[in-house]
């Protein structure tokens, strides 16, 4: 997989925001098992803002570092060497077969939900900045 980053910082949120439509608003991407994502301008604020404080969840500041990597998700879904996992209802504290994590190189994740056989919606992708939740991430369930 080429994994190219982009120079975020040299782009405005604008040209930001419609990179983010023409790659994946346009039309649904496959995973390279057949599933079809599809994604929505309105995702862009959750998958490329951070919170300026972790317990307000707030989605304050636009991430350079996140969106430096907006092409990566297609790369993601794309790659069969991805180590795909279980994702985590937070609601009900268990892991669930809706939600696939794919991660790569290392601590980047892809969250995305199942909704129908065969299909699913983004829902978030970031890199793992925190030693014990990748830990938690590498010995979820694998997804089936």
């Amino acid at each position: 997989m080429a994994y190219k980053k982009i120079k975020s910082y040299e782009m405005t949120e604008a040209e930001l925001r419609k990179l983010w439509s023409d790659t994946y608003c346009n039309a649904p991407i496959k995973t390279f098992d057949g599933i079809e994502v599809k994604f929505y301008s309105n995702m862009f604020d959750h998958a490329f803002f951070e919170s300026a404080d972790r317990k307000a969840k707030d989605k304050s500041i636009l991430s350079y570092n996140r969106c430096e990597k907006i092409l990566w998700i297609k790369d993601v879904l794309e790659d069969n060497t991805a180590l795909i996992k279980k994702g985590w209802d937070s609601l009900n504290k268990a892991y669930v077969e809706d939600k696939r994590i794919a991660l790569v190189k290392g601590n980047y994740m892809v969250v995305i939900q199942i909704y129908r056989q065969g299909k699913a919606r983004f829902i978030t992708a970031y890199q793992i900045d925190n030693d014990l939740n990748l830990e938690e991430i590498k010995n979820s369930p694998d997804w089936t």
